[in-house]
């Protein structure tokens, strides 16, 4: 079985358009995390967001290409447009090898909803657009890029709630590690509309905290009181290393572990079996021991329930190895279909130039989270080893673990 190598990323979110931006805003411990005030007058209880503007792509896509393109698809446009530049792939590379593509995504309800108003307003399904079906469908993401880069491997779209992204990147991996793929762009993206996220919204899971949109995301803070939605796209490039190395390709790390389980208990409501699971296959498939985990990049979105359970779930994995620990959902909100790529890239970052992001607005622990070894400031560290945590609806888990590889 091969290795599987990350020769390239790239990042457009909340905490910036580009990698650069995004290292910045993390050591910092920055916040992108807004008051929106046109989702208050659409009647969310919450207007909290991580701002996210429109990439501009006209300069860099023909109107036909653009047509075809939602809002998530845009940002993973501009995302896996970096993430190439940092592998050193260029166009004639794409063409002539059989690149493949797997990017996690879960909605496209701005698109669906457009599409429909004008239906519904014209009575006439004609003006609808010859795009609107392929913004409106889930693999939206992987059919614009596959057709603009001009892909000729896997082309497949993961739908795993907020492991998605996550599941794009383990998935990509098997297929690397078995020898099936050379290369596979991997992924996730996440609209950031009002209407995406109305739903959610009428469950009571955001954090009302309306006066101070930066101290709301309190991942493992004793007083948390929900979470925050945001998105944009992050990309990362697997590889083999034989393909890397044929190609004198950076070598950024390598994944050497990936995990997945189901709760199969509650379709919301998390549990500490299910991610435990997760974790201990990644462990064992990395070959590695707990105490060898130096940072944990956490799921814990800051609510009251998912970040106890996980609290619960990494000490009784870690238990006094007490490897640090932070969710950069304290930053950036949850990014959701998004999240598990984008916390790979964010954990990426942390290990090319030797920091921990903080856990930021944890102010007071409760039982559990008091167990764990939380960064609370900015820790300049090296980190060899990672894990990152993500769990979704319907129960759904993925962890990766990435390793430093040394010159």
């Amino acid at each position: 079985m091969g290795r599987v190598v990350i020769t390239g990323m790239g990042i457009y979110s909340c905490l910036g358009e580009n990698l650069d931006e995004v290292k910045e805003s993390l050591y910092a411990g920055k916040s992108g995390i807004i008051f929106d005030q046109e989702r208050k007058d659409f009647g969310y209880r919450s207007a909290l967001t991580g701002y996210v503007k429109d990439p501009e792509i006209k300069k860099s896509l023909t109107r036909r290409q653009r047509i075809s393109m939602g809002q998530e698809a845009k940002f993973a446009y501009i995302a896996t447009l970096e993430a190439l530049k940092n592998a050193k792939i260029n166009e004639q590379y794409l063409i002539d090898n059989e690149v493949g593509i797997l990017y996690g995504n879960d909605s496209t309800s701005q698109s669906v909803i457009e599409s429909i108003d004008k239906i519904r307003e014209k009575k006439d399904t004609t003006l609808v657009g010859s795009g609107a079906i392929f913004k409106a469908m889930n693999c939206t993401v992987t059919m614009n890029l596959a057709t603009i880069f001009k892909l000729k491997g896997i082309n497949l779209t993961v739908s795993a709630a907020c492991a998605s992204g996550s599941q794009s990147v383990g998935l990509g991996y098997h297929l690397i590690k078995s020898g099936l793929q050379d290369c596979v762009i991997c992924g996730g993206a996440q609209e950031v509309n009002k209407y995406a996220m109305g739903s959610f919204d009428g469950l009571g899971v955001f954090s009302l905290r309306e006066n101070d949109p930066t101290k709301a995301s309190r991942p493992f803070d004793k007083n948390r009181d929900g979470l925050i939605p945001s998105g944009g796209a992050a990309t990362l490039i697997l590889e083999s290393y034989e393909s890397a190395v044929k190609r004198g390709a950076p070598i950024l790390g390598e994944v050497v572990g990936y995990g997945f389980s189901s709760n199969g208990e509650h379709i919301s409501t998390p549990n500490v079996d299910g991610p435990s699971r997760a974790i201990r296959m990644a462990l064992g498939q990395a070959e590695l021991l707990p105490e060898q985990i130096e940072y944990v990049n956490a799921h814990a979105t800051s609510t009251p329930v998912g970040d106890q359970n996980e609290a619960k779930t990494i000490h009784n994995i870690f238990g006094k190895s007490l490897p640090y620990v932070s969710s950069t959902k304290s930053m950036t909100g949850h990014e959701c279909w998004m999240a598990g790529a984008s916390e790979i890239v964010y954990s990426m970052l942390m290990m090319q130039n030797s920091f921990i992001a903080p856990n930021i607005n944890l102010e007071e622990t409760d039982e559990d989270s008091e167990k764990l070894n939380l960064v609370k400031e900015t820790l300049d560290k090296n980190i060899d080893v990672f894990l990152s945590n993500s769990f979704g609806f319907g129960g759904t888990n993925s962890v990766i673990i990435v390793k430093k590889i040394k010159s």
